[in-house]
């Protein structure tokens, strides 16, 4: 059995426990962190642009994708201790709901996180990430709240019926 554990910087924790308490001792884990094209070419975009062009500074771009990488290792790392157990680290670079639909070809399970409204039950819960790859897997997926589960009471009411 093959479970990929999407790490999300805010809610791996739970991704990781999910993965303790689900995925049976002879399958092979696989933590998954993607990292978008987001902040590193954003700088790099402004940096171009600034005055029409490149003076003297550093461009920046090369800073931000280095510390891009020392978080995902270290996210990483904590992820493969808090584990406890041999796993395969992947990391994946790009629109990040695509690459973890990529990744998750070919596997048993995906493990991965509510990244939307966590205060309430709903469609809302899910951000725009997950639920595309909810959505979009090609395998089942073990979908987590991060922190426990609201109450049932913040579940919206139904909608009136008409007749």
């Amino acid at each position: 059995m093959r479970v990929i554990v999407w790490l999300d910087e805010g809610t791996w924790p739970a991704c990781v426990d999910a993965a303790r308490a689900h995925a049976p001792a002879a399958s092979e884990v696989v933590l998954l962190h993607v990292s978008g094209p987001g902040v590193a070419g954003l700088a790099h975009g402004a940096f171009a642009g600034l005055l029409g062009r490149a003076g003297s500074e550093p461009d920046p771009e090369g800073r931000l994708v280095e510390l891009g990488r020392a978080s995902a290792a270290e996210l990483l790392d904590a992820a493969e201790a808090r584990l406890g157990r041999a796993c395969t680290r992947l990391e994946r670079a790009g629109r990040v709901e695509r690459e973890v639909v990529a990744a998750a070809e070919g596997a048993d399970l995906l493990i991965l996180a509510r990244d939307g409204d966590r205060s309430r039950l709903g469609p809302h819960s899910l951000g725009k990430a997950v639920r595309f790859a909810v959505d979009h897997a090609p395998c089942p997926v073990l979908l987590v709240w991060p922190e426990g589960a609201p109450d049932l009471t913040t579940m919206p009411p139904p909608p009136p019926h008409h007749h």
